[in-house]
């Protein structure tokens, strides 16, 4: 077996009726592949839908909800091929999208996630080409291509609507954390993933269509999530976020630049935004642990 897919479900029966549909129009001739299809608890008639699926789709139904971290690491216990393709089922996959992100793993051994481009499904705009950190280091979709012509992309992190990995390195990697609660999880794993020296990439001419957060309840936990994150890897999200942190630190005084408190803070920041510096200074990254301390202030006084 070649390619697991993987589909979480909670309820939304139209959407997953229309995203396996677009999976098995999309597939290459004579792929050796699995569908295997999670039910988290739905009540819209799923359920009973599931049943009229035969292979190469299996079924299984989990007893009480888990949630989306815990849904996908049961289907993952359950695959058997050499790649995990974790798939939403308000998806709609594009001809060829598969292909190049299966070309990723050979051209680059040390691959680890392996996402795509994602464009909203209402209205055709671009929705993902990665997962940046904004000033305060809280994560969010980039929406821009990103400079020059090449296939696949590093970066730091991606969303797990659609991505793909070798089910060794999940296996290294022990799955999703089931302590996020749909959301954040994905950032997670990626940021374990380069801990052990992988690199994540985009493939940049792997395009879906995607019903943005279509399941209920999809945002109710985004703050503790991305609290639980912030304080697991604070240290490396404050690098990354420090681009955007200078950013946000130069606009402050933009009118009249000659009011910034701190002028040498100032030209750190103009260098490093332009590319100048190679990487943050250490002024640089103490404003951005200040940012971050206060969203961690915020965040210890809303509800567990």
């Amino acid at each position: 077996m070649q390619v697991s897919f993987i589909i979480p479900l909670y309820n939304c029966l139209r959407l997953t009726q229309a995203m396996l549909t677009s999976l098995r129009a999309t597939l290459p001739p004579g792929l050796p592949h699995e569908i295997i299809l999670v039910d988290d608890g739905s009540t819209d008639g799923t359920r009973e839908w599931l049943k009229s699926l035969a292979a190469p789709c299996r079924v299984l139904l989990n007893e009480k909800n888990l949630g989306f971290a815990g849904t996908c690491n049961r289907g993952a216990a359950a695959a058997t091929g050499e790649f995990l393709f974790f798939l939403n089922n308000d998806l709609v996959l594009l001809p060829r999208w598969l292909e190049p992100m299966l070309a990723v793993f050979p051209r680059c051994p040390h691959a680890g996630l392996v996402g795509n481009v994602q464009v909203n499904f209402a209205t055709g705009a671009v929705d993902h080409t990665r997962i940046i950190f904004n000033c305060k280091g809280k994560p969010e979709h980039d929406t821009t291509r990103g400079p020059g012509l090449l296939a696949c992309r590093p970066v730091t992190a991606l969303t797990g609507a659609c991505l793909g990995l070798r089910r060794a390195t999940w296996q290294q990697l022990g799955g999703f954390d089931e302590g996020f609660v749909n959301g954040c999880e994905d950032v997670d794993l990626c940021f374990r993933a380069a801990q052990l020296g992988l690199v994540n990439y985009v493939a940049r001419r792997s395009v879906v269509r995607h019903h943005i957060s279509a399941s209920a309840g999809r945002k109710l936990r985004d703050e503790q999530n991305t609290a639980r994150l912030v304080q697991r890897w604070r240290h490396a999200i404050a690098r990354h976020a420090a681009r955007d942190w200078c950013r946000h630190h130069l606009a402050l005084h933009w009118e009249e630049p000659r009011d910034y408190p701190d002028q040498a803070l100032a030209r750190d920041c103009f260098l490093y935004r332009r590319r100048l510096l190679p990487r943050p200074t250490a002024r640089i990254l103490l404003g951005v642990h200040s940012a971050i301390e206060a969203e961690l202030e915020r965040w210890n006084k809303l509800p567990a």
